[in-house]
């Protein structure tokens, strides 16, 4: 199947792909004898959730797209082309996985709703398979990196020169807020995913402003674990962006009050929320190559 789908479509850029490696995961990881094995479990793990979106997408969102003969032999649900399709997204060869996208995307598709439809979702879903310890830490990692690249690869980031120094966030907890869980650990899958984070915690909103002015951040990655705090984080969200060395930078939010109401991120003046870290990974790439590929203001993006 992975054969027949390089025949339909055309050639890809594998240098583009290979220089893409070093950024978006801890190369530790992929000095590991067990990442090939890894990579193989996590897609067979994943893959009752992956498939599922792609196939709503083709059904769904594109009801009346022409077929494609081997695309639609891909998206037959079967055992084995579900387990064949989880391969191509998480699996170890990106120069596939990113031609499969491509295919969708010539299909009319665009990258919002691919965004939306299949690479956030296979991100929140890693989160909730490292919850229940279906997948471990580094299973997630690996699975979060490779829908990183897919996603630079599309919005074109990976091409910016200022890709190895700029992948920067400013992780903070609203003022007067204790609770910490969460915001540390989108630290940790922000910091294995590749990125540089500064982490303010437990800080005024005056610190926080001043670390923004201080220092560049692509992206400001702010928690709340109360609904008491709102009015606190959006207060803080107006000041960082009034504050920021970067004009444009990115604000996504989590917390409770979000997994519950996305819609709050827009009333509190975010970009973008995520249900999860290793979402919220996925989404920091989102905004980053939001600020790298046009100029002013990121469009509000909301993501349950």
């Amino acid at each position: 199947m992975g054969r027949a789908l390089k025949d339909a479509i055309p050639a890809i850029d594998r240098s583009c792909i290979e220089a893409l490696e070093k950024h978006f995961v801890d190369q530790e990881l992929y000095r590991r004898e067990d990442v090939a094995q890894r990579h193989a479990r996590l897609a067979e793990v994943v893959a009752d959730a992956v498939v599922p979106q792609l196939l709503h997408l083709h059904n769904v969102v594109l009801p009346q797209a022409p077929k494609i003969e081997h695309l639609a032999e891909v998206l037959v649900p079967t055992a084995s082309d579900i387990s064949d399709l989880a391969h191509l997204i998480l699996g170890a060869d990106l120069e596939v996985a990113v031609a499969y996208v491509l295919t969708l995307r010539d299909k009319g598709l665009s990258m919002d709703t691919l965004f939306l439809e299949l690479l956030e979702p296979a991100a929140r879903r890693l989160g909730e398979l490292w919850d229940s310890d279906e997948c471990d830490f580094i299973d997630v990692t690996l699975g979060v990196a490779r829908l990183q690249k897919l996603l630079a690869s599309f919005n074109n980031s990976h091409k910016s020169p200022t890709l190895a120094t700029r992948r920067t966030v400013l992780l903070a907890t609203t003022p007067g807020d204790q609770h910490y869980f969460g915001a540390s650990m989108v630290e940790r899958f922000l910091g294995s995913a590749g990125w540089s984070v500064q982490s303010e915690f437990d800080r005024t909103a005056e610190q926080i402003g001043d670390a923004a002015a201080r220092e560049w951040f692509a992206v400001a990655a702010l928690t709340v674990g109360s609904d008491k705090y709102l009015p606190a984080l959006k207060n803080l969200i107006a000041l960082i962006r009034q504050q920021s060395r970067n004009p444009v930078i990115g604000i996504m939010v989590g917390g409770p009050a979000f997994a519950a109401n996305p819609g709050l991120a827009r009333i509190v003046g975010a970009d973008a929320t995520a249900i999860n870290a290793p979402a919220a990974v996925l989404m920091a790439q989102k905004l980053f190559d939001l600020g790298t590929g046009q100029p002013g203001q990121p469009d509000v993006r909301t993501m349950q």
